[in-house]
């Protein structure tokens, strides 16, 4: 990726709906190199689409927690079991499939304490598969808005 291609991920990192006469224009080239060249980012999938950022708390989600699961005794077929009846659950926003002691983060949104022990004692602790959960409250949740190549270290 060169210089070009990390300003236009900036301008749209920033805000994915900006225009392309406005991406163009804030990158200094022409709205048709700026649309090739955001055409290639997603042709190379470099940039995957585009997200909404909605407020947790807003929409009722005030709560989040991340919640560490081991899965006993691991298997293939347990792991990808889990992960995908865990993903499709209304409560979870995030699933990371991890190594070392656990085998899982799961993050989850919900309205309420209340609502956060019966995820965790009525849905997760019920499946036969898992060992043990580890429940952290999140107080804040700060994400990087603009994600880069890291530069190249030197030999």
């Amino acid at each position: 990726m060169d210089e070009l291609d990390q300003a236009i991920l900036r301008v749209l990192q920033s805000n994915a709906r900006t225009s392309n006469r406005d991406v163009a224009a804030a990158v200094g080239v022409s709205p048709s190199t700026a649309l090739e060249r955001t055409r290639a980012l997603q042709r190379r999938g470099v940039i995957r689409g585009a997200t909404l950022d909605v407020d947790l708390n807003a929409v009722g989600r005030g709560v989040q927690a991340l919640i560490a699961v081991r899965i006993r005794p691991p298997s293939r077929e347990r792991i990808e079991s889990f992960r995908d009846w865990v993903a499709a659950l209304p409560e979870t926003i995030g699933v990371f499939v991890t190594s070392g002691t656990e085998d899982f983060i799961v993050h989850v949104a919900v309205p309420d304490n209340d609502a956060l022990y019966a995820f965790v004692i009525d849905r997760l602790t019920q499946r036969p598969e898992i060992a043990d959960v580890r429940t952290s409250v999140v107080y804040e949740h700060f994400r990087s808005r603009e994600v880069m190549p890291l530069p190249t270290r030197a030999a």
